[in-house]
């Protein structure tokens, strides 16, 4: 049996905060874990893999809502609870990848446009560039 990690370990060998962990612990996403008889987090590799799931999920934009729900039925197949998480971040993904899309055809637009002569500058005394 491997000895018990403790938080500053999990937190190097994940990459996430030990804070983020206390914090992934209280709201439900990550499980209690065991503490020592002085009150120290105890992890085990089964918690390490868990973590770095969830980092990855978290990169990958899945709500901590959907991750803590998800986390809860870790024992119960959750391959079609995630693949479905999955579907949804991919849509939100190409949504706003059309979004910024079209933002950036308004700003081709935009720099497409001619300048203002200066005859037309000193009329109202602003550039139009960014009118529609």
């Amino acid at each position: 049996m491997t000895q018990p990690l403790t938080i500053g370990q999990v937190a190097k060998a994940t990459g996430v905060a030990a804070k983020t962990i206390r914090y992934y612990e209280q709201i439900g996403v990550l499980p209690k874990t065991n503490r020592t008889a002085s009150g120290y987090r105890q992890y085990d590799q089964p918690a390490v893999q868990r973590l770095r799931f969830i980092r990855r999920a978290r990169s990958l934009g899945l709500p901590l809502q959907e991750l803590r729900t998800l986390m809860s039925s870790l024992s119960n197949r959750p391959r079609p609870r995630l693949l479905a998480l999955v579907r949804a971040q991919l849509s939100a993904v190409k949504r706003q990848i059309a979004d910024l899309q079209l933002l950036q055809q308004e700003l081709e637009r935009v720099l497409r446009r001619p300048l203002p002569s200066a005859a037309e500058r000193r009329g109202d005394g602003g550039c139009r560039c960014l009118e529609a």
